[in-house]
C-alpha cells in the first residue's frame, strides 16, 4: 500500500543526510594563527619592531604601492604610475571608490598627509630614512598626486611599499597605535593584551574581497606552548614557528604541513661600536674569529639556517659570500685581543630578547668567547625592554636579534643607528646607491657595502633565519617565504573538507 507518511520520512531523511554532509564538506572561514612576539602598539608608521607589520601589513592598512610574497613591487592603492625622464617625479594615479574602515573616503589629501607625516620634524617613523629623498608631495587633483625626489632614489617604489609607509586618516591617525584604521580587506576588531588580536572582513572593500570572515592572532611566546598548540589544534598556522627542535615530531602528524622557506633576517650579534672595548678595531675583528657560525645554527636553530658573513641575504641576486673572510678560528682571536690591550680578555653585558634564536644562541654565543677571553654576563629582557633600552637609548654592549627588514644594508649609513657606525666611506657608498637606477651597477655597489661592513666587523654576522611555517594541511594562501615583514592574509583560504 502505497504511504505518504513513507515518502516525506525519506525526504526528511536524505535532506538531513545531505545538509550534514554539506556541513562537514564546507571550508572553515576563520583562522588562528600563532605568533612569538606581541606587537607594542598597532600602528606601523611609528615603530619598528617586526612584529606590528607582522599584524597588520597588506591586512588592515595599505600603501601606495606593496611587496607580494615573491618581493616584487605590485601596485596597491596607486593603480599606476608614471616616472618623470630625470627620474624625480613620480606621478601616482590613486583607485576611486576607496575607503577608510571608519568610512571616510581616501584621496590625494590622504597621500599629501601621511607621506609629509612621515618625512616631518615630529615624525615617529622607525624608518624616517625612506622619505628623506622627498622634496615635496603635491596635490594634482582629487586621485593624482606627484611626489618629487631631491635626487634620483632606485628604490623609491620599492621603499613606499614597507609597512612604515602606509597610507593613514587625519582624522584617525593619532589612535591607530589602539585602533588600527586603514583600508585595507580586513578591520580591526579587538585586542586582548598579553592575548590575541582580532580581525574581521571588511565587507566594503574596494578590492578582490578576502575569503577569511575572521583572523585571530595569538601571541604564542613559549616554543613549548606553541608545540603544544599546534597539536592540540588550538592554532590553525605559525608562518614563522619558534621551536625548530620539534619540527620532526610535528612532521609525523598528518594533520599538519611544514614548509622551509628563506627570510630578509640576517641574525647578528648587534655590538655598540661606541662603547669600551668595541671601539677597537681589532676586539671586533677577535669576536668575529672567536664565533663558530655552524655551530650557532646547530645548537640553537637545530640545522636551520645558512651562515652569512655580512649583512645580506643570501637568496638575493647581489649577495657576496664573506664567510670565509672570518672563519673560525680561537688562537687568532686570543692574539688580537692581546694585540688590543685585552691579553686576559674582558668583561661586557649581552642583552638577549625573547626571541628562543637569541636566548639560546646567546648561550652559545657566551660560551664561544668566553673562550677566548670575552666574559659576558647574559640579561634576559622582554621586547619593550629591548625596544626602550637597546634599540632607542643604545644602553647595550652585545645584543642578538634578527633584522628582518628587506634590502636594509643602508641602516650603516645612519650614524644615529644602536650599531653607533660611523663610516664616511659607507656613507657615501649609500647615497652613490640611491642615485643609481641600472640593476648591474646597484649590485656591484651593494657587493661593495658588503666588504666594508664585513671588514669593519661592525657586528657579528652570524646567520640567515629560516623561516619554519606549521600549518593545517588544508590551510592555502600563507607565504612560504618572507620577503618583507608580514603574515599577508589576504590570499588564504581553507579547501573544502575542514571542520567549520
Amino acid at each position: 500500500m502505497f504511504s505518504l507518511r513513507k515518502v516525506f520520512g525519506g525526504i526528511a531523511v536524505a535532506l538531513c543526510l545531505t545538509f550534514a554532509a554539506s556541513s562537514a564538506m564546507a571550508a572553515k572561514t576563520s583562522l588562528i594563527m600563532g605568533m612569538v612576539l606581541e606587537p607594542p602598539h598597532l600602528d606601523p608608521t611609528a615603530g619598528a619592531a617586526a612584529a606590528i607589520d607582522e599584524v597588520v601589513y597588506a591586512n588592515i592598512f595599505e600603501g601606495l604601492t606593496r611587496i607580494d610574497r615573491w618581493g616584487v613591487v605590485r601596485p596597491a592603492l596607486a593603480k599606476i604610475w608614471k616616472v618623470s625622464e630625470d627620474k624625480k617625479t613620480y606621478t601616482f594615479y590613486l583607485r576611486k571608490g576607496v575607503r577608510f574602515h571608519d568610512g571616510s573616503a581616501f584621496d590625494a589629501s590622504d597621500v599629501v598627509f601621511s607621506l609629509n607625516r612621515a618625512r616631518g620634524k615630529s615624525s615617529t617613523n622607525a624608518q624616517k630614512v625612506l622619505f628623506k629623498p622627498i622634496e615635496k608631495v603635491t596635490r594634482m587633483g582629487k586621485y593624482t598626486v606627484a611626489v618629487t625626489l631631491t635626487q634620483v632614489t632606485g628604490s623609491f617604489l620599492f621603499n613606499m611599499g614597507w609597512g612604515d609607509a602606509v597610507m593613514v586618516d587625519r582624522a584617525s591617525a593619532a589612535t591607530n597605535k589602539s585602533n588600527p584604521i586603514g583600508t585595507g580587506p580586513f578591520k580591526f576588531k579587538r585586542w586582548v593584551k598579553g592575548d590575541r588580536v582580532e580581525m574581521v572582513k571588511n565587507t566594503d572593500y574596494w578590492g578582490k574581497p578576502v575569503k577569511l570572515q575572521k583572523a585571530t592572532i595569538k601571541i604564542i611566546p613559549d616554543p613549548a606552548a606553541a608545540t603544544a598548540a599546534l597539536l592540540a589544534g588550538d592554532v590553525d598556522a605559525f608562518a614563522n614557528f619558534p621551536a625548530p627542535e620539534a619540527l620532526s615530531q610535528l612532521e609525523n602528524d598528518p594533520r599538519l604541513k611544514i614548509v622551509i622557506g628563506n627570510t630578509e633576517g640576517e641574525t647578528i650579534l648587534s655590538t655598540n661600536n661606541q662603547r669600551g672595548p668595541f671601539k677597537k678595531l681589532n676586539v671586533r675583528q677577535a669576536m668575529a674569529y672567536a664565533i663558530n657560525r655552524q655551530e650557532i645554527i646547530d645548537g640553537a636553530m637545530f640545522g636551520f639556517g645558512t651562515p652569512i658573513g655580512t649583512h645580506f641575504a643570501p637568496h638575493h641576486p647581489a649577495y657576496v659570500d664573506l664567510t670565509a673572510k672570518f672563519a673560525y678560528n680561537p688562537q687568532k682571536a686570543k692574539r688580537l685581543l692581546a694585540e688590543a690591550g685585552y691579553p686576559d680578555g674582558f668583561e661586557a653585558v649581552l642583552k638577549l630578547p625573547p626571541t628562543p634564536y637569541a636566548r639560546r644562541g646567546g648561550e652559545i654565543v657566551a660560551s664561544q668567547l668566553r673562550k677566548v677571553g670575552i666574559r659576558l654576563e647574559i640579561i634576559p629582557v622582554e621586547w619593550a625592554q629591548w625596544l626602550a633600552q637597546v634599540f632607542k637609548k643604545r644602553d647595550y654592549d652585545l645584543t642578538i636579534v634578527s633584522h628582518t627588514e628587506p634590502m636594509d644594508i643602508g641602516i650603516y649609513a645612519r650614524k644615529d643607528y644602536y650599531f653607533a657606525y660611523d663610516s664616511p666611506k659607507f656613507q657615501a657608498l649609500m647615497k652613490k646607491l640611491n642615485n643609481t637606477v641600472d640593476r648591474d651597477a646597484r649590485h656591484k655597489i651593494l657587493g661593495e657595502a658588503q666588504r666594508i661592513i664585513s671588514d669593519d666587523c661592525v657586528n657579528g654576522y652570524l646567520f640567515q633565519l629560516a623561516k619554519g611555517g606549521v600549518w593545517n594541511k588544508n590551510l592555502r594562501g600563507l607565504w612560504e617565504n618572507s620577503p618583507i615583514q608580514a603574515n599577508d592574509l589576504t590570499e588564504v583560504y581553507w579547501v573544502k573538507g575542514s571542520e567549520q
